[in-house]
């Protein structure tokens, strides 16, 4: 009879054990299709609205190299600060539409996302003498004087995209909160082919120039921010958008301060590996390491597009779970969300380095160049690793709120550690491109091992309280409730 008993407890603890797997094996299954749904359209979204500027600088590199070297300038130096800071301001609405969602208060994302309004619009008024003295900032910075008066004339031509993306950002929030991101997909494919079919016929056909590849840009910016306006307001969202309401006046100073963490916090991540660029092109003969480190970077931009998709989807999954209550499915959505994005990561690294005597092939035939970048395969793969696990931390960081941690975080991985070890190896030691790049993994990894340890030690259960006290003090109930009587357009 013991006997039995015993075999009959042991099978109940085997089945019991097998209950539980299935268990976690659906959980998991059904939170990766929820962050699937988010990422893959925030990939292509991405990438489209990242190529409007590819397709611009292809056409523009047909009328000459001064015409390209003056776009590219504009696009990497002007539009490259001034873009990162917008989209780190509209990043504020990631964290906290996603945890108004959450909690259910869906009429405070109108709300929320016309103070962020407010916010990019007068940063872009603020950034637009950066448009208009281009041209002797440019020279300020040691560039080429025809470069440089040619580049002003156009950055002064595409002032209506950085109003654009002014608009922009804030609406993908908006969407991107309530997993509302497919529309926004297809109005930026949309976009991207009017984009190429405009710049053929002002460009090519008309024989335009630069003017007609800025007005090119304008209208295609401008287009898929009047596409998702269009759809926002026509009926789509009848508890997140009620009108204009006087609302958003409210407590602007706070959602002020978590704006600008959120763009410093991006900035910063941005700017460090701009400098790695900088700092290799002080190198003695430096036109083989910046081609040959140019090629690694292109690629890193690429793997990086899957990650930031991630990013996107994380941020929303653990605001939208910390709003409603749920500190345990937030922890879980973001551990399937890291262990999928560093799988991808780990098959990237894989194809580099198969592929490290080949990949630089793509993009030139100079063997010189090709050596030098395949020797440089493996700082690439470690960069793509850590790129495949640190923006789904930040992506649960924004989540959470935790921008201002994250900023000061960056401060000293990057800044206080990582450029000055950089320049220690690459400079002094003469380690060259390798020491530089070294450093620069340097602060990236501390960075990732300090943002994963905070991972592991977060109290789940104190972070849906502050989520739960963001919604209140931000536009709680008592604003929710007033801002029907409040609302502009219905009045």
């Amino acid at each position: 009879m013991e006997e039995n008993d015993d075999l009959q407890e042991n099978h109940f603890e085997m089945d019991m054990q097998m209950m539980g797997r299935k268990t976690t094996v659906k959980k998991s299954w059904d939170e990766s299709k929820k962050m699937w749904e988010i990422a893959a359209p925030a990939m292509i979204t991405t990438v489209t609205q990242f190529s409007i500027g590819f397709v611009t600088s292809a056409f523009v590199g047909h009328l000459g190299e001064m015409e390209l070297a003056a776009v590219s300038i504009v696009h990497n130096v002007i539009e490259g600060f001034v873009d990162g800071v917008m989209l780190g301001m509209g990043s504020a609405l990631e964290t906290l539409c996603g945890q108004a969602v959450g909690a259910g208060q869906m009429n405070l994302l109108g709300i929320y996302m016309q103070r962020s309004w407010i916010i990019t619009g007068v940063t872009a008024l603020v950034f637009t003498p950066f448009y208009v003295f281009a041209s002797p900032l440019l020279q300020l910075l040691h560039q080429d004087k025809d470069i440089s008066n040619l580049a002003g004339k156009y950055s002064i031509w595409v002032i209506p995209q950085l109003f654009a993306y002014a608009v922009n950002y804030p609406i993908q929030k908006f969407l991107q909160a309530q997993s509302r991101v497919w529309v926004m997909t297809i109005i930026s494919v949309v976009a991207l082919a009017f984009h190429v079919l405009l710049n053929w016929v002002l460009v090519t056909k008309l024989d335009h120039g630069l003017a007609g590849a800025a007005i090119a840009g304008n209208i295609s910016w401008w287009l898929v921010v009047l596409g998702q306006i269009v759809y926002v307001v026509c009926g789509y969202f009848p508890e997140a958008w009620t009108g204009f309401s006087w609302s958003a006046l409210k407590s602007l100073a706070s959602f002020l301060k978590l704006s600008i963490a959120s763009a410093v916090m991006l900035c910063l991540e941005v700017w460090y590996f701009t400098t790695l660029i900088l700092m290799v092109g002080r190198l003695d003969n430096p036109e083989i390491a910046v081609d040959a480190i140019s090629i690694c970077m292109n690629l890193q931009l690429w793997a990086l597009t899957i990650a930031l998709g991630f990013n996107a989807a994380i941020s929303v999954r653990v605001s939208n779970e910390l709003g409603a209550g749920n500190p345990k499915a937030a922890k879980f959505s973001a551990v399937v969300t890291l262990l999928t994005s560093t799988a991808i990561g780990v098959v990237f690294i894989a194809l580099i380095l198969i592929n490290k005597n080949d990949f630089p092939k793509v993009f030139t035939e100079k063997p010189v160049v090709m050596k030098e970048a395949s020797k440089l395969s493996y700082f690439l793969a470690a960069t793509i690793f850590l790129d495949s696990i640190q923006p789904v931390l930040y992506g649960v960081a924004v989540g959470a709120g935790w921008q201002v941690s994250v900023a000061l975080i960056n401060i000293g991985c990057y800044y206080i550690i990582g450029l000055p070890v950089g320049a220690v190896l690459g400079y002094k030691l003469k380690l060259g491109v390798k020491g530089i790049w070294s450093g620069m993994l340097a602060g990236c990894l501390l960075q990732t091992v300090i943002l994963f340890c905070g991972f592991l030690r977060t109290n789940w259960q104190k972070e849906a309280a502050k989520a739960e006290k963001h919604v209140r003090t931000w536009g709680g109930s008592q604003e929710s409730q007033q801002s029907s009587s409040e609302n502009i357009m219905n009045r």
